[in-house]
């Protein structure tokens, strides 16, 4: 993903809730599978459903089925659902461990799946590659590129999620594919997100010493005043506790869970904030847990507030949870894995949390200077094609005036030639065509045709009829 160069402070909507990215909780199984955990199915580690939890809306339940973000959610959403239908295949998954989902072990299970399933699942990718191919076609139609012609196995061979190969069935080697491009897509993600909010912040302070840059030297100067008291206004803000420490998790222990912080218990705690059920702490759930220390920073009501940083600050509590917590790097937090960390020393002596305030730039000035100019290089850009399409406009001006002073001429043309008629009739004259001369019904002329030739053709016949058959002989000579 990438910002748009002009997108605003209220971009940062797009990334509420990012937790949800990775998770889909109607399948456990493969909830693991796209958040990249790729872990076995665990026992739900027995609990009692709060009595609320039974009347929740509708619309509530549904939260947790969010979009994961990917090009081909909808793909992948499917044939999950196809796949979780076959008992066979939800056994071997239940048995299998994280290595058979990542080196495809698991796909050559799909041979032995039903009959109907595979029929489904066939349907789905011959779903797919048309849906593939109507964008590709709306793409190539978009830059005017001739596609009459067009290879489709080729273009196919740039979306890694399927075999471009084999477009009517889905194979095992479909299903390898369509897990290892999720995996590696949404493992990228994060490292897309670092990048996207680097550019955000270098566009931010690109616009900052613009904006300055317009000034005069006594605006400037009260200007650059009242943003360093923002600035310093922000970093004035209570102790915030370090992510995944005892004085982090008592605090929601207190304040979110409503319990005595002296009768902090760990598996409890873990218990409580495992909001689905499956024995694990996924991202959503982690993130969930840092509401509390974000609400000391960040106000979305207050000016020197930036939410975009924020949901940064998010990722890297996270992200610090994550490396400190996941032993095994399946970017999931068990409940072993949760009670091993509450024993580690940086679990009861944590320092105090560094906000973004507190370390080092997110770029460096060269960075800075890079971004400026590719900045300058798209404007450049965008001026000589908003020039292009001015000479477009000016020319579609023109034709038009060229082709409305034509059009008047023709109606000034079928004006005259309705009004020479009218004063023809009046006058009893024959009308006339344009030019002035005179007009005749098909009729009379053919008439008139027919009539001057008829009489001579009919003169010929008469004389020739009363020829003698043949000359006369011997005719006496008469002499004067």
């Amino acid at each position: 993903m990438s910002i748009n160069c002009g997108a605003s402070h209220k971009e940062g909507k797009k990334w509420k809730n990012l937790g949800q990215l990775r998770r889909m909780s109607l399948y456990p199984c493969w909830l693991v599978l796209l958040s990249i955990s790729l872990e076995v199915w665990a026992v739900p580690i027995e609990r009692k459903a709060a009595p609320q939890e039974a009347h929740l809306p509708q619309e509530d339940k549904q939260e947790d089925n969010a979009d994961t973000g990917l090009y081909y959610d909808r793909y992948l959403r499917e044939v999950i659902e196809v796949l979780e239908t076959d008992p066979h295949f939800r056994e071997k998954l239940q048995t299998a461990n994280t290595e058979d989902i990542k080196n495809g072990r698991l796909s050559k299970e799909l041979d032995l799946v039903g009959h109907h399933v595979r029929t489904r699942l066939d349907e789905l990718k011959r779903q797919e590659v048309s849906r593939l191919r109507m964008l590709l076609k709306a793409k190539l139609d978009s830059t005017n590129t001739q596609s009459l012609q067009m290879d489709h196995a080729s273009l196919l061979k740039q979306f890694e999620h399927l075999d471009p190969h084999n477009q009517n069935t889905f194979e095992a080697k479909d299903l390898e594919l369509l897990i290892s491009t999720a995996t590696k897509d949404l493992e990228n993600y994060d490292v897309e997100r670092h990048e996207e909010f680097k550019r955000y912040e270098m566009l931010k302070e690109h616009e900052r010493r613009e904006y300055l840059k317009g000034l005069d030297q006594e605006k400037r100067e009260r200007e650059e005043r009242r943003m360093d008291e923002l600035k310093e206004k922000h970093r004035k803000h209570p102790k915030v506790n370090a992510p995944g420490s005892v004085a982090q998790l008592r605090e929601v222990w207190e304040e979110t869970d409503g319990l005595d912080p002296t009768e902090f218990n760990p598996k409890t705690f873990f218990k409580l904030h495992d909001t689905n059920g499956d024995g694990l702490l996924d991202e959503q759930e982690l993130e969930a847990l840092f509401a509390k220390e974000l609400e000391k920073v960040y106000d979305p009501k207050n000016e020197e507030d930036d939410m975009m940083e924020m949901e940064e600050e998010r990722l890297r509590m996270r992200e610090h949870v994550m490396k400190n917590v996941d032993v095994n790097q399946d970017r999931l937090v068990s409940l072993e894995e949760f009670l091993k960390s509450t024993d580690k020393k940086e679990f009861n002596n944590a320092k105090e949390w560094d906000t973004l305030d507190d370390t080092k730039p997110v770029f460096t000035e060269e960075e800075l200077k890079g971004f400026e100019t590719e900045l300058r290089t798209k404007e450049e850009e965008l001026g000589r094609r908003a020039e292009s399409l001015r000479q477009e406009q000016d020319l579609l001006k023109e034709r038009g005036k060229a082709l409305e002073a034509q059009r008047r001429e023709y109606q000034q043309a079928v004006i005259e030639m309705s009004q020479r008629k009218e004063k023809q009739a009046v006058q009893g004259q024959p009308p006339t065509g344009p030019n002035g001369e005179l007009q005749f019904h098909q009729e009379i002329q053919k008439l008139e045709d027919q009539g001057a030739k008829a009489p001579v053709e009919q003169e010929v016949q008469e004389a020739h009829n009363n020829l003698p058959a043949e000359p006369p002989q011997n005719l006496p000579i008469h002499n004067n």
